[in-house]
């Protein structure tokens, strides 16, 4: 076993199988290798009564290797593995520390009991890449912890700390040195001649009706999404099939995902999201005191983003009422964790403790980061700029978190360019997992380092963009947002649009989103871009005369929906400006399909794409993909707008294109890049360095 990452040590009659393979000690060829030759040399040893297995490094086994997944290599299946540790007859042990997820908690499934260490979890995350967990993870799950914990587990793909594990009953101990908690567990299953096989249990008592209800839920929230929904079969499945039905059940389900366009899309994320995070050849500058300027929903979201991280944070305020303010909307955030169950009592004290507010900038003289979220203006941005240039040290990384605006004309205030960077965080930031790092042309490589390590200490996705006006995400949003609202002149009204787009897989419609949002935060926008639009090209002025109503969504009561006691309403007022609209751009209306709808919305992202591409303001087309679904709602299943362009075909996409140039006008062309890659025969991936 010397030519494995597995090893068989031992302490007295007690065998320990090690695991040792870097870096989250995945279940791959070597290591299933490694388990079977363990297993059969505890076997064949006499003086072995028990076993436990273990895992050296910061985590057990954190799950299967997905490289494999697409480039399969011969050797035991994990099932085969599974197979071996169930069929056992000494009593073997699982000791977990980190995370066991996917095929690893499925292992510690097989084994005879469970111990964990009180930072441990455990879960199921395969239906993140559209796959189920197909080692046992739906058949064994309800037999030991109950229908209704393996429905959540297997469809959420969530982690589970170690104390909740223990009180669903999916692990047997919780204890600070599981390895010698696992040992005597072993001797004492040996002792008493024990072998429980969670296998062999049957189901417990559960509340059939509230199964039937949490079914649903999970079949209402997939919007198209594959996996969870034949995850929740699968558990389905375990509640009347034998386990070795079952067991083969669940291996078809996952072969069919498998082989599917949706897991194969969302593997491309999985890829895509770790290729927009590759650090510059410089090392991070340390971070430990956070500042923020403006505590308004932004500032105070941010504010709590770092406090969560550990992070001590001065939120500055322009006065001692607006400090106020922004506290209470921090406290507002952590109270409703508090009280959701989601936050105990001493984190609740902790993270509000960590943040102290201000009224004087002076009080960021020691800051190593700052994140100025002001209105969305240059004119106040710059004189941010300007006051923080003069005060932090010159080593301190100051950051913008706008949306739209050029951070190099930022970075010209400030005594040392080179230290600016953009932060563009997504509302709610503390929520939200986005955040494009906006790179100057000035900023060094050290500052672009700390920027995205920061974000990672965040746990949040980090995606590079250039400066340009909205950077990726929002610059492709303006286009695809266009062309919702062309479709409202053509002849759709707001909740058709909204529904085709949530029928297409997204959360919420685009103009629900509007309204949630406020359209005055917008229409600033708007009107700031209207000086230097060309004339020639579309535009609907619907949105601007809502606002000019002081109509300006849910914090008014109405905007292109009526909210009335929590629901969203059709607005005939709308619906007679929209026909107004068509009727004096002399627009006869017809009714839009969904389908006609959903391709617009999708080419209109793609063409944008390709420019920003072309322009260097996106790395790679995935880069795009990764900010489309973790900062928009793009259905993640999808892939990606870059990636489902490939799946559709760059011709059919050229087609599309031309198809909305010849309807829409100027500002409608074809991307060149587009045109290029469809001659040549070639895919968006192609460019995925």
């Amino acid at each position: 076993m010397a030519n494995t990452p597995v090893r068989l040590d031992r302490s007295g009659d007690v065998g320990l199988i090690i695991v040792d393979h870097p870096p989250v000690n995945a279940l791959s060829r070597p290591v299933r290798e490694g388990l079977i030759a363990a297993l059969a040399e505890i076997a064949a040893d006499p003086g072995l009564r028990a076993a436990i297995i273990a895992c050296e490094g910061r985590t057990f086994i954190a799950g299967a290797d997905i490289g494999e997944f697409d480039h399969g290599l011969p050797g035991p299946e994990v099932s085969a593995v599974l197979h071996a540790f169930h069929a056992s007859r000494k009593p073997i042990v699982a000791a977990i520390h980190g995370t066991a997820l996917g095929g690893g908690y499925e292992l510690a499934l097989v084994c005879h009991a469970r111990i964990i260490a009180p930072d441990g979890y455990v879960g199921f995350p395969e239906v993140r890449i559209g796959l189920i967990p197909g080692a046992g993870g739906t058949q064994r799950t309800p037999r030991l912890a109950g229908p209704l914990v393996a429905l959540d587990l297997v469809t959420s793909g969530r982690s589970v700390p170690a104390d909740e594990a223990m009180a669903l009953g999916l692990v047997d101990e919780v204890a600070t040195d599981p390895r010698h908690a696992a040992i005597l567990r072993a001797r004492h299953l040996a002792d008493a001649g024990l072998l429980p096989r969670v296998g062999e249990r049957s189901i417990p008592a559960y509340d059939r009706a509230a199964f039937e209800a949490a079914v649903a839920a999970v079949h209402r929230r997939a919007r198209g999404a594959l996996a969870p929904v034949r995850a929740a079969e699968a558990v389905e499945i375990a509640l009347t099939a034998p386990l070795a039905e079952g067991l083969a059940r669940e291996q078809a389900i996952t072969e069919a995902l498998h082989h599917g366009p949706q897991s194969k899309a969302l593997r491309h994320l999985f890829y895509a999201e770790r290729r927009a995070v590759r650090m510059p050849g410089a090392s991070p500058w340390p971070v430990r005191r956070v500042g923020v300027v403006g505590g308004g929903t932004m500032g105070s979201g941010i504010a709590v983003a770092f406090s969560d991280a550990g992070l001590d944070v001065t939120l500055v305020e322009v006065g001692e009422p607006q400090a106020q303010a922004a506290e209470r909307r921090v406290r507002a955030i952590y109270d409703r964790q508090l009280h959701g169950g989601r936050l105990t009592g001493r984190l609740h004290a902790e993270r509000t403790g960590r943040i102290r507010y201000a009224t004087d900038l002076q009080s960021l003289r020691d800051a190593d980061l700052v994140i100025e979220a002001v209105v969305e203006d240059m004119a106040a941005k710059q004189t941010v700029f300007r006051a923080l240039s003069g005060l932090v040290r010159r080593d301190a990384v100051l950051a913008s978190n706008t949306s739209y605006l050029d951070v190099d004309q930022m970075a010209d205030e400030v005594d040392a360019p080179e230290r600016v960077i953009g932060l563009h965080f997504f509302s709610p930031a503390h929520v939200m997992r986005l955040v494009e790092v906006v790179r100057p042309r000035r900023a060094l490589p050290e500052v672009i380092a700390t920027a995205l390590a920061t974000v990672r200490r965040l746990r949040k996705q980090a995606v590079l963009a250039g400066v340009s006006d909205g950077f990726i995400g929002n610059r492709i949003l303006g286009k695809s947002r266009a062309q919702c609202e062309y479709a409202l002149e053509d002849g759709a009204l707001p909740q058709e649009v909204d529904a085709a787009l949530e029928a297409y897989g997204f959360a919420m419609g685009i103009f629900a989103v509007f309204d949630m949002a406020g359209l005055d935060v917008d229409w600033a926008d708007r009107k700031r871009k209207a000086a230097t639009r060309d004339p020639r090209e579309r535009t609907v002025p619907v949105y601007e005369w809502i606002c000019q109503r002081g109509h300006f969504g849910q914090k008014t009561g109405r905007g292109f929906y009526i909210h009335q006691d929590g629901k969203r309403l059709p607005d005939p007022e709308v619906t007679a400006l929209i026909e107004r609209a068509s009727a004096e751009r002399g627009i006869a209306r017809r009714t839009v399909p969904a389908e006609e709808i959903q391709w617009r919305v999708h080419a209109a992202m793609v063409n944008e794409g390709a420019r920003v591409l072309s322009e260097e303001i996106a790395a790679r087309p995935s880069d795009i993909d990764v900010v489309l679904v973790h900062g928009y709602g793009y259905p993640a299943w999808r892939g990606g707008p870059m990636h489902e362009a490939d799946a559709i075909g760059l011709p059919e996409m050229l087609r599309r294109v031309g198809a909305l140039h010849a309807a829409s006008g100027v500002g409608w062309e074809p991307a060149p890049l587009l045109r290029q890659m469809a001659a040549a025969g070639k895919r968006f991936a192609d460019l995925n360095g």
